[in-house]
């Protein structure tokens, strides 16, 4: 379980090919992996994967072929968002995500809303099937990234972005036409199952 409260930005330096899928090293950059070890899970660009080997800052990951297909950016060179897992006694900045992307989304449109020191406002179209759990004022996981929902309409919600936040991820890189890996909220999960239920 993560928060979706970045703690570093890492860079996928090697993939290769390995089973069904890909085995990736990331350069976890600055941060501190002195209580990682194999086993552990990380929350890679929003995506739960585990660790099977630490060296120095480098860690590697199994990405399997499914997981491959329902994700971006775990398949090519580049940076990442990482999260260490939550421990029980952690604060919950964020919200509950469960690093188990939903679907992949594009971003329609990138723009800033000011001048320095001022958000950035992004909207993303997300999969016909994710976007009947997405409301304003509600959660989202955008590349793992913890973020509030400012506006929905039909398949396309807004959020937008503080200085920090563009400044502490990979959200700062995006641009239109670009995928993003998307989780819903955990609880717009169960509550629309409840209700089909009904």
């Amino acid at each position: 379980m993560f928060s979706g409260i970045v703690q570093g930005i890492g860079r996928i330096a090697r993939a290769r090919a390995h089973g069904d899928g890909r085995r990736i090293e990331v350069d976890a950059g600055n941060l501190d992996l002195s209580d990682v070890a194999a086993g552990d899970s990380i929350a890679v660009a929003g995506c739960c994967l585990t660790v099977v080997g630490v060296s120095g800052q480098l860690l590697a990951f199994d990405v399997s072929a499914e997981t491959l297909r329902c994700t971006a950016g775990l398949d090519r060179l580049g940076e990442v968002n990482l999260e260490k897992a939550l421990r029980l006694s952690d604060r919950l900045g964020g919200h509950l995500v469960t690093g188990h992307v939903d679907g992949v989304g594009t971003v329609a449109r990138v723009e800033p809303l000011g001048g320095e020191g001022a958000s950035t406002q992004i909207e993303i179209e997300a999969p016909e099937a994710l976007a009947r759990f997405i409301a304003a004022k509600g959660s989202i996981a955008v590349d793992g990234v913890s973020l509030t929902v400012n506006a929905v309409a039909a398949r396309r919600f807004a959020v937008n972005l503080i200085p920090h936040t563009l400044a502490a991820t990979t959200l700062r890189e995006l641009e239109p036409g670009a995928s993003v890996n998307l989780e819903i909220d955990l609880v717009a999960r169960y509550v629309a199952r409840l209700q089909e239920r009904s």
